[in-house]
C-alpha cells in the first residue's frame, strides 16, 4: 500500500542516514492492493526526490506490463526489474523478457549463482561448512541431488576449459542476453566481488557451449 511504502522507506532512509537512495523497489506484487497505488506511490517517491529512480522485483510480465503502463501515464517511467534468474531458474526467458524489452525496462537478476550452488563448493556433494551442510534441512540442500552434482561437474568442465571458474560460467551465461542489463551478486569479501567481475574477462560464450550448456541443464 501507499502508506506501507512510504513508510518503508522514510525507515530506511533513516538507517542509512541518507536523504535519497538511487533506486527504490516494489519488492514484490500484491494481489490485495491496486497496482494504481502501489506505483502511485512508487511515482510520489520519485516526486519528492527521496527515490532518483523507481523499479519492481518478482512481477510476472503480465503485471509488469500493468505496472509499466501505469508508471507511463504518471511520467514516471519504471527504469528496472530485479527478478530471480540462473542456470537452475529460468522462468523469466518465456514470461518476462520480451516485456521488459517492448517497455524499455532494464533487467538486473538476482541470485545468479543459485545460492552458491553454482560454484564449486557443491561439486563433490555438501561440505559439512557449506550453506547447504549447515542447517539440518533447507530448500538448497534438497535441491543438491546426484542427478545435479552431475550436471555441475559437467558444466565445471566447460568452465574450466575456458579458464573460468563454475561461478564465473554461470555469470557469463546469464549476462549472454543482451536485455539482461546487470546482476545482482551476494558477496562477503572483497576477494569474491574481484573473482565475480573476472567473468567478464573472458570470451563471450560460442555457440558450441551454449547448445553444452543446454544440453546439460535438460539432461
Amino acid at each position: 500500500s501507499k502508506k506501507y511504502l512510504v513508510s518503508s522507506l522514510h525507515q530506511s532512509l533513516k538507517r542509512l542516514q541518507l536523504d535519497y537512495v538511487d533506486i527504490f523497489y516494489s519488492h514484490r506484487f500484491d494481489p490485495n492492493t491496486p497496482l494504481e497505488e502501489t506505483m502511485g506511490a512508487l511515482d510520489l517517491i520519485v516526486r519528492q526526490g527521496k527515490a532518483l529512480y523507481a523499479g519492481i522485483s518478482n512481477y510476472d510480465g503480465a503485471n509488469t506490463c500493468e505496472a509499466a503502463h501505469i508508471m507511463e501515464q504518471l511520467g514516471t517511467p519504471l527504469t528496472i526489474h530485479q527478478p530471480k534468474y540462473s542456470m537452475f531458474h529460468r522462468p523469466i526467458e518465456k514470461d518476462l523478457l520480451h516485456h521488459t524489452a517492448r517497455h524499455g525496462i532494464g533487467v538486473i537478476a538476482f541470485s545468479p549463482l543459485a545460492q552458491g550452488l553454482l560454484s564449486d563448493k557443491y561439486l563433490n556433494g555438501i561440505p559439512a561448512d557449506s550453506r547447504a551442510g549447515k542447517a539440518a534441512t533447507s530448500r538448497l540442500q534438497e535441491q543438491i541431488t546426484p542427478a545435479v552434482v552431475t550436471k555441475l561437474q559437467k558444466l565445471n568442465a566447460i568452465a574450466s576449459a575456458r579458464g573460468q571458474s563454475l561461478a564465473q560460467l554461470a555469470l557469463r551465461w546469464a549476462l549472454r542476453d543482451e536485455r539482461m542489463t546487470s546482476l545482482v551478486i551476494g558477496a562477503s569479501r572483497v576477494e569474491q566481488i574481484e573473482d565475480n567481475v573476472a567473468a567478464l574477462r573472458g570470451p563471450a560464450l560460442s555457440s558450441e557451449e551454449l547448445t553444452a550448456i543446454e544440453e546439460i541443464l535438460a539432461g
